[in-house]
């Protein structure tokens, strides 16, 4: 696990001293990725410099997998960031047809199946990677993303210059010329509170996305993005398949992946919620250690947000070495701006907070945590997956004209005062959604505000009409209708854009690694031949995995209710951050940033406030953005 940087630099050659001078500048921004090592590599290739860069967390071949690793001819190198966790097969089939190796890493295993395979070898590797390869015999740069887009990947081309790096802070550092907002990113960040690729909050600045690589052409300075080759898997429901061979092939592929995801030369533990994928996982984790395992969770002081009572259950019931932390506000409010800046774009996911803490304790313990990520989105867990039934229902039985007269008439009873997303927040957020178009979708992801909503506190000259557009036709559902419709969204845009990008910057800014078992190539694509009915079975979510492990928990236990992992940023706007969020609503702040609706936002952020209206998501989204824009992005 580490973070990688490169560049290549064509209109201008760059002696030796300048170009390590240049990659080590950028290594050092992301220390905190891989405090145990660092390498480099640069060479100067006619009228190019290329230069690429790694930092290092020593995880497996603690003493011998050292970066940039080169092919024995030495006419290939690879950095690499990530764990390949079938690199024990892949290499011994390499070994059996004759090939050596000089290391015990999974690193020199991608180098090697590329030697021989080419980049046909990129869909053999099961595992999370963000890694680069320059062939010198064939004058190329290669530079591949993950299935599901769990390392991240930033590029860019600009000033003779293509810049890649798994940290935002690496390029905007290294840009030569100040860079500006992108209004698709900016968009997308409102509606969604974050931003997914290829986007990102700068003109011009892209994330590689999932299961791509680029293929840079050094003799011709230029770039295309391709898929990787999808290894042939049945694309179509099998309808024969019954439940009980489903319950024992899932059953089968979960722990397997737990246990190809535990291979470690250091400490590893998991992360316990107390809800089903965590208590899955770290049950599983159990089973195939010997001794007891180190699981870790964390809870709030405000009892609303508190589930540790779920975790201490399943801790006792596995034997684990359970470390528990209850934090309140003054716990984060000492790292919160580390925690926020660190993302280098806007980031408004709340669960963000606790899930640096959760990290940052578990790595005082252990070196890698098992999280349960993926688990609803492989499995169909999440409350909108029952939007398709409500919707079609509810736009059946009543006319258009009576939904806006009972959503106008009901507004003002559904307003709430605190931060507690209670009934009543659920009611005005399921009477929001429901759309007579098709759309209802796109609008229960947009956790910041909705379209209609952005044209009241967004300038007109920032406003995009379709910030969706590329997704629609990349994914060819412009109206989602069916929980596969909501799933394959869902992994292309909020767990690439937003569950993975908060695991992945808040533990690495710990220097922990995280893995996530249920993020397995073979185990999504085969519970996508499966009937829906078994992920969503009537309105029991997670129908499948539930049946396939509940003869290991407490009778009823997979079943009980668990809220979201957030935080209660809504009551601490009012109270910590409450005069940094004042700041940046001044008038005459807002009218140079040229951005928002002086007078609408600023309504909007004092209704919260005075405690009026619970304002939550829409003023934390606000109040992420203008901290991000006063404090990384500083305009020129």
């Amino acid at each position: 696990m580490c973070g990688i940087n490169g560049f290549i630099s064509y209109e201008k050659t760059l002696s030796k001293k300048e170009s390590v001078s240049r990659i080590n500048h950028m290594n050092d921004l992301i220390v905190h990725r891989g405090p145990d090592d660092d390498g480099i590599f640069h060479k100067n290739n006619g009228t190019t410099t290329i230069a690429m860069g790694m930092r290092r967390l020593s995880i497996i071949d603690l003493h011998s997998g050292k970066q940039p690793i080169f092919s024995e001819d030495r006419q290939l190198v690879i950095v690499f960031n990530g764990e390949i966790y079938n690199y024990l097969e892949l290499k011994e089939e390499l070994i059996s047809n004759g090939i050596t190796f000089k290391t015990n890493s999974d690193t020199e295993v991608i180098l090697k199946l590329y030697e021989n395979y080419g980049v046909s070898s990129f869909k053999r590797l099961d595992g999370m990677f963000a890694f680069s390869i320059y062939d010198k015999g064939l004058n190329k740069v290669f530079i591949a993303r993950d299935f599901f887009g769990e390392k991240p990947l930033y590029y860019i081309q600009s000033n003779g210059c293509f810049i890649w790096a798994s940290e935002l802070k690496s390029i905007t550092n290294d840009a030569a010329t100040p860079l500006k907002i992108d209004k698709v990113g900016l968009n997308l960040y409102l509606r969604l509170t974050y931003i997914p690729a290829p986007y990102s909050i700068y003109e011009g600045v892209h994330k590689l996305p999932p299961y791509s690589y680029i293929t840079y052409d050094l003799s011709k300075n230029s770039y295309v993005v391709n898929q990787i080759e999808t290894e042939a898997y049945p694309e179509k429901t099998n309808s024969k398949i019954s439940l009980g061979e489903a319950k024992t092939k899932v059953k089968s592929l979960v722990t397997d992946s737990v246990v190809s995801r535990s291979i470690s030369d250091v400490p590893l533990g998991t992360f316990l919620s107390g809800g089903v994928d965590s208590s899955i996982v770290s049950l599983c984790l159990s089973q195939y250690k010997s001794e007891p395992i180190e699981t870790f969770s964390i809870g709030f002081k405000k009892k609303s947000f508190d589930e540790t009572d779920k975790s201490q259950l399943v801790a006792k019931m596995i034997h684990s070495n359970h470390h528990e932390f209850i934090i309140d506000e003054k716990d984060i409010e000492e790292d919160l701006h580390q925690i926020l800046n660190n993302f280098d774009e806007p980031f408004a996911d709340s669960s963000a907070l606790p899930t640096y803490l959760v990290s940052k304790k578990t790595r005082e313990h252990v070196t890698v945590a098992l999280t349960g990520d993926g688990g609803d989105e492989v499995f169909g867990g999440y409350n909108k997956y029952y939007m398709g039934k409500f919707n079609s229902r509810y736009t059946s039985w009543v006319p258009k004209s009576l939904h806006s007269i009972v959503k106008n008439t009901s507004m003002p009873f559904l307003k709430t005062s605190n931060d507690n997303r209670g009934k009543r927040y659920r009611i005005k957020r399921l009477l929001n959604s429901f759309d007579y178009n098709g759309g209802f979708y796109w609008d229960i992801i947009s956790l910041g505000y909705t379209n209609g909503e952005l044209n009241e506190y967004l300038l007109s000259e920032n406003q995009v009409a379709t910030p969706f557009k590329i997704y629609k036709d990349t994914l060819g559902i412009d109206a989602p209708k069916s929980l596969t419709d909501f799933r394959l969204v869902d992994r292309h845009i909020s767990l690439e854009g937003d569950m993975l990008v908060k695991v992945d910057r808040t533990s690495m800014l710990n220097s922990l690694e995280c893995r996530a078992p249920f993020l397995n190539k073979q185990l999504w694509n085969y519970v996508n031949t499966l009937p829906e009915n078994f992920l969503l079975n009537g309105w029991n979510k997670k129908f499948l995995l539930k049946e396939a492990f509940k003869d290991e928990f407490p009778e009823g236990f997979l079943d009980k209710s668990k809220s979201g992992f957030g935080a209660p940023v809504g009551d601490w706007l009012k109270t910590s951050l409450s005069a940094e969020l004042k700041s940046y609503i001044e008038t005459d702040k807002l009218e140079r940033q040229g951005i928002f609706n002086v007078e609408t936002i600023t309504k909007l952020v004092r209704e919260h406030l005075s405690g009026t209206v619970d304002n939550t998501f829409k003023v934390w989204t606000f109040y992420c953005f203008q901290k991000w824009y006063f404090n990384t992005y500083i305009p020129k």
